[in-house]
């Protein structure tokens, strides 16, 4: 983010968002907005919602609560899951699904999303 912060096309850039693809790639970007010195600048990144995808209880989904994320989705471990479906394939002598699903979570759920 600072050496993107750096090039003249980082200043003129219309952003509405800041995503990144985990929770603590997203706090990342905001701290490198947070040590900005031009405050007008500082002011116009720190405004723009921050999302990442984590959702983890301690990370993603603390920051979530205390304003620094303004959403982040949770992924269900699948592990459990495949687990599962490895158990019930030997134990009834079939072959397990190509494949399963897991289903996200959104946090807040998209409900209680407010545009900006």
């Amino acid at each position: 983010m600072r050496s993107w912060l750096k090039l003249s096309t980082s200043q003129k850039a219309a952003v509405d968002l800041i995503e990144a693809q985990n929770d603590s790639m997203a706090l990342g970007a905001r701290k490198a907005f947070e040590e900005l010195t031009n405050e007008s600048e500082r002011e116009r990144w720190l405004k723009l919602p921050y999302t990442g995808c984590d959702g983890l209880p301690k990370t993603g989904e603390s920051w979530v609560r205390t304003g620094l994320l303004a959403a982040t989705v949770f992924v269900p471990p699948n592990a459990g899951q495949a687990v599962e479906m490895l158990f019930e394939a030997i134990q009834n002598g079939k072959k397990a699904p190509e494949r399963a699903l897991t289903v996200p979570v959104s946090i807040p759920p998209l409900k209680e999303l407010k545009p900006r």
